[in-house]
């Protein structure tokens, strides 16, 4: 890979020591770590939230899905961007992710509205909450790991998609107290304001994003 290239060169010209570079070596590969279990547990997680979200009917379960879908983007980019890649690949890269959370903040805020306005009452969903509960905890847990090895590694890349981590897990908390509301106190109404706290995510990616340049 380019970087562990790089990291042999800088040894070789007495900038670093090989102490060094096993350091950022060992720091690489936990990042690289961190990633693949991100991205495996997402793509799990479109399967399993498919499955709740027709079984429930419930949008703020099938936007958490895309939601998903996205995040497994996402993470491709930070592999891409650790594995040494061209920095145009990893524009286009976070530009279609752009795109995505575009499309996604489209869809809900339409799919939340109409089910409030025609009063449409989701089912409970046992499947939902508890995969949300446990991603939440695993997603907080990734996200603390990110943030220490992206600063050990100097990597803005890695350090912001932890960030994106961290509100992935809070999302899931989203997602899970209007389940558990609709569940246990009949609040209907909480699965698609749950839906509206994706929508707000979803654009404020989008403006971060492009904003940014890419």
């Amino acid at each position: 890979m380019a970087s562990h290239h790089l990291a042999r060169m800088a040894c070789q010209t007495g900038l670093v020591t090989p102490a060094d570079t096993a350091a950022r070596s060992a720091l690489l590969r936990r990042g690289f770590a961190l990633e693949y279990v991100t991205l495996a547990w997402n793509v799990a997680g479109i399967v399993v939230l498919a499955i709740a979200a027709i079984s429930a009917r419930s949008v703020a379960l099938a936007g958490f899905g895309l939601d998903s879908l996205i995040e497994i983007g996402a993470s491709t980019v930070v592999i891409w961007e650790l594995s040494g890649t061209g920095q145009e690949r990893q524009r286009r890269g976070l530009r279609l992710i752009g795109y995505a959370f575009a499309a996604l903040a489209i869809y809900l805020l339409v799919q939340s509205t109409v089910v409030l306005a025609t009063g449409y009452h989701p089912r409970h969903s046992v499947l939902g909450i508890i995969w949300t509960a446990a991603t939440a905890v695993l997603m907080f847990a990734l996200a603390a790991g990110k943030a220490r090895t992206g600063r050990a590694l100097d990597n803005p890349v890695l350090r912001t998609e932890g960030r994106v981590t961290m509100i992935d897990g809070i999302l899931a908390v989203a997602v899970l107290a209007g389940l558990v509301l609709n569940a246990t106190l009949g609040w209907w109404w909480a699965d698609p304001a749950a839906g509206y706290v994706l929508v707000y995510y979803a654009a404020r990616e989008v403006q971060e994003i492009f904003s940014a340049g890419y």
